[in-house]
């Protein structure tokens, strides 16, 4: 694969990655701020959510096109676990480290700010992750061999 072929796929897969992550990320950060939880609980539930959410953005296009539901989880396991644990890592790390931002509530611009750049940082870190996975063959390249 050329190198341009190989950076256009993983960006597409971080991307990819990064709209469910985000979206989990998101709703988890929203809920248990609205909820006021702790850090801990924050992280936890965001997490969780991310990874819902990611793998479910792998899984129902693939059943939607005639993939059993068992072998499209197995797909999304291996396609996307080590992207989506990035992802989370760097994501949640940068949440930890902007102070006060894990603590700001949904009107502080704190909350928001940090949570936007958390996500942007993630995708900087991921990339490189997910392009060496899928110049091996692993990683968002084994889903790919579903669409051909």
């Amino acid at each position: 694969m050329l190198p341009t072929q190989l950076n256009k796929l993983a960006a597409s897969a971080t991307l990819h990655c990064l709209i469910g992550c985000g979206i989990g990320e998101i709703l988890g950060m929203v809920l248990s701020s609205a909820l006021q939880w702790g850090a801990l609980a924050s992280v936890a539930v965001s997490i969780l959510f991310a990874f819902i959410f990611g793998y479910s953005f792998s899984i129902w296009p693939l059943v939607r096109h005639g993939v059993g539901l068992r072998r499209a989880l197995g797909l999304a396991l291996a396609a996307d676990s080590v992207s989506i644990a990035t992802m989370e890592l760097a994501d949640n790390a940068f949440i930890l480290v902007v102070p006060g931002a894990i603590n700001a509530g949904l009107t502080s611009w704190l909350f928001w700010w940090s949570l936007i750049v958390s996500l942007a940082v993630a995708f900087c870190v991921t990339f490189p992750v997910n392009r060496w996975l899928i110049a091996r063959g692993k990683g968002h390249a084994v889903m790919h061999t579903q669409h051909r």
